[in-house]
């Protein structure tokens, strides 16, 4: 089953899509054609919890070796954005990055779980675009300014609740393939990270962890369209725009 979060007529719905993925169906409200709504983020995390250099053809790309544990680091809930908004090009950067991400979405609370345990506490999975700033992460050691700021965390459109080991994962670029891959390259899997990051920190419901990228990250441009898909979950499409 896929979820979604949209909003029509200045109200706010939570509903299922239909098989074919031509209908959105409220919980309350009926039904609606999926062009005519604005899609909201999914969920509404408290955190996100990105993975840096988890694809090890990605870390290659930019000079990194792959590390020994998974590396972690944060984006604010101020980051997140639905898939119906725009990506703000910011003042700050010269250089803004798209990431495809697999979302890995808590579903309910934990803390310090094993990985024989941690996906009993997934609620589903989502698309992601990990936004980058990459001259600041260039600057810095610490990546605040480089993956925190404003719409830097597109999500959406959909949460599906089925657990699949490897699914295929795409970018393209105004219509131009440039990531394509699979979640069965990353170097640290599902499990693992909700465990390790449930080690040192509690996880509500909604948050979301970004499990990383695969190879071919590159610039985008004001005018320019991302569109991220993965597998059985959905498409994540949004415009770039000047500030």
């Amino acid at each position: 089953m896929r979820r979604a979060r949209f909003e029509k007529d200045s109200i706010i719905h939570e509903g299922t899509v239909s098989e074919g993925g031509d209908e959105l169906v409220s919980e309350s409200r009926g039904s609606y054609d999926p062009d005519e709504v604005n899609f909201l983020a999914p969920c509404g995390p408290t955190k996100v919890i990105g993975v840096g250099r988890n694809y090890a053809e990605h870390a290659d790309e930019l000079g990194n070796d792959v590390p020994d544990f998974p590396l972690f680091f944060l984006k604010p809930p101020t980051s997140v954005i639905g898939a119906s908004d725009p990506i703000v090009y910011p003042k700050t950067t010269e250089n803004l990055h798209y990431e495809a991400e697999l979302g890995v979405v808590i579903g309910q609370p934990c803390r310090d779980v094993s990985e024989d345990e941690a996906l009993d506490y997934v609620g589903g999975y989502t698309c992601v675009n990990d936004v980058t700033a990459r001259d600041w992460q260039e600057r810095e050691s610490q990546w605040a300014r480089a993956k925190g700021g404003d719409g830097f965390c597109p999500l959406g459109p959909y949460i599906h609740d089925e657990h699949v080991e490897n699914r295929d994962i795409e970018t393209r670029l105004n219509g131009e393939t440039v990531q394509s891959s699979s979640t069965e390259h990353m170097v640290f899997g599902v499990e693992e990270l909700v465990a390790e990051a449930s080690r040192f920190m509690t996880l509500r419901e909604g948050d979301v962890i970004a499990t990383g990228t695969p190879e071919g990250v590159g610039p985008m441009e004001p005018g320019d369209t991302v569109e991220i898909e993965i597998e059985g979950i959905g498409t994540l499409e949004n415009e770039v725009v000047e500030p």
